[in-house]
């Protein structure tokens, strides 16, 4: 098959990363495949040099007729057989298109419970017979587009992401590297990763800290990612005086050897789709403290530690919980996650799952489980 890959940015973030995966599995598998994405630059990349990246160089409102221009004529060229749009805009555009484009068939997928407000939920809805079908990454999140009335019921499925458990693992060498290269050999390291916005609540996180310190002040948190929050985040650190026990790393291209690396991974958000960080940890065989928010709950089971969001005094416990746990229990607990995650959330299992939506008859679509 000929599958066209739509999605706003490619950036670093959860959806970025299951396109970029997804891509990589199906053009292994014999499938031809494009990537195009609307805005910004190109941070993540296919690995499989087979597949072509088109980025449509959509800056502001005014460069839209532009792009679609470049993006209709990519749609003729290329011919694809499945269109499959991932966010917002890109779900829009792909909607559009098929106005004027035979597009044989179109899904669009939202990667969150909450893509917006209602403004954006209209646009899903006044245009959702334009797609065959739309999918979620989690049930909470299909619940609520059909809650908001993005969708009706039966129009949106979820299909959860899947991870590369042959790139998410446990490595000792890379956690004793990774440890002395930052400098947290005799400490007890906590990794959070993610874009510095609002959805992942790190104001939530450095408050928890700024509890759990007392108790614990041979830890130090690591920060994975950037985004536009870092200069507000950074000043709530000078006013929590936690310059000793936060830093931000930036963007990274080594997360699974950070993970090893960590003691706890955290996930602080105030809103999710479905937690593709919380399984990435849980297959580096980590414990896990996270919100219970969009799909972590599902992702996380038992395996872990869940919290309410945007409760500092919650996930500074369960901080503490966790960094006091025995080597021997957060063995048995982190190896618990990696069988989980390979049972119910493989990149493998994922993508069977794709492949059944993109060819079985849309009408019999129930469940892909």
């Amino acid at each position: 098959m000929k599958i066209l890959f739509v999605i706003t940015g490619l950036s670093v973030g959860g959806a970025e990363s299951l396109v970029i995966s997804l891509a990589d599995s199906l053009a292994e598998r014999g499938h031809s495949i494009c990537i195009c994405y609307l805005t910004g630059e190109a941070l993540l990349l296919p690995k499989n040099k087979s597949i072509k990246v088109v980025g449509l160089g959509m800056k502001n409102i005014f460069g839209i007729f532009g792009a679609y221009c470049k993006f209709f004529s990519l749609l003729r060229n290329f011919k694809p057989d499945i269109v499959h749009g991932h966010m917002f805009h890109a779900n829009i555009l792909v909607r559009l298109a098929r106005l004027s484009v035979n597009i044989p068939r179109l899904i669009c997928t939202a990667h969150s419970s909450d893509e917006g407000g209602r403004l954006r939920m209209l646009a899903y809805r006044v245009t959702d017979c334009l797609t065959d079908i739309s999918t979620n990454v989690s049930e909470e999140a299909v619940d609520a587009f059909i809650k908001k009335r993005a969708v009706k019921s039966g129009r949106m499925i979820s299909i959860h992401n899947g991870i590369s458990t042959q790139k998410f693992k446990f490595n000792e060498c890379e956690r004793a590297r990774i440890k002395k290269e930052l400098n947290v050999e005799n400490k007890q390291m906590i990794l959070a990763v993610g874009r510095l916005v609002e959805a992942k609540d790190y104001n939530n996180l450095l408050n928890a800290i700024f509890l759990l310190k007392d108790n614990k002040n041979n830890i130090k948190v690591l920060i994975a990612g950037d985004g536009p929050l870092r200069q507000e985040l950074q000043g709530l650190i000078y006013k929590l005086r936690l310059e000793d026990y936060v830093d931000f790393l930036g963007i990274r291209d080594d997360i699974p050897a950070l993970m090893s690396a960590t003691d706890v991974f955290v996930l602080s958000s105030a809103w999710e789709g479905f937690g593709l960080v919380v399984a990435e940890a849980m297959a580096c065989q980590r414990v896990v403290v996270a919100t219970d928010c969009g799909g972590v709950k599902e992702v996380l089971g038992s395996a872990g530690f869940l919290v309410q969001p945007r409760q500092a005094p919650e996930l500074a416990e369960a901080l503490c919980k966790a960094l006091d746990l025995s080597t021997q229990y957060s063995d048995t607990l982190g190896k618990a996650a990696r069988q989980r995650v390979q049972s119910y959330y493989s990149l493998d299992a994922a993508v069977d799952k794709w492949l059944k939506l993109y060819s079985c008859p849309i009408q019999s679509i129930g469940s892909l489980d």
